[in-house]
């Protein structure tokens, strides 16, 4: 497995840069975006395995985008994080198939744990699939064939 690529979106610019450095400086690397239609598109250009997401944004709020997200992305997890939580929001984000829910400010550690566990998850569901698709070739080789012609 390779190292786990992030994508934090976040109107906030300060807690953007303040936190890829922290994560540089522990040997991640994270990609950024400031609102939730530059964070698609960072999706649809670069394989990302963990979204770091804030729930208030101008525009897009994160819930709208964590729709979209588990919509065109079903397997990349997302972590919800916001200064502003509500009960209401933290059951809706994790409703729509948020990973996990974290207040801002929040511990870079815990982050990369949260990060590091969601990951795990992903990796997992993929496993799954590669197996589930060995089996079916293993018990039906010509659906291989079948399925190139199609």
């Amino acid at each position: 497995m390779g190292t786990m690529r992030l994508l934090l979106v976040d109107d906030e610019e300060r807690f953007l840069s303040t936190t890829q450095s922290l994560l540089k400086r522990r040997g991640l690397e994270a990609m950024t975006a400031t609102n939730g239609a530059d964070g698609m598109r960072a999706l649809a250009e670069q394989p990302v395995d963990v979204v770091i997401l804030d729930v208030k944004m101008p525009g897009a709020d994160g819930l709208e985008v964590l729709r979209e997200i588990k919509h065109k992305h079903p397997l990349v997890e997302v972590i919800m994080l916001t200064g502003h939580a509500t009960v209401e929001s933290a059951i809706d984000g994790m409703k729509l198939g948020a990973f996990d829910y974290l207040m801002k400010p929040c511990d870079v550690d815990v982050l990369i744990q949260k990060a590091a566990e969601a990951n795990d998850r992903k990796q997992a569901a993929e496993e799954k699939i590669r197996k589930a698709k060995i089996d079916r070739i293993i018990s039906d080789p010509l659906s291989v064939l079948e399925n190139d012609e199609a």
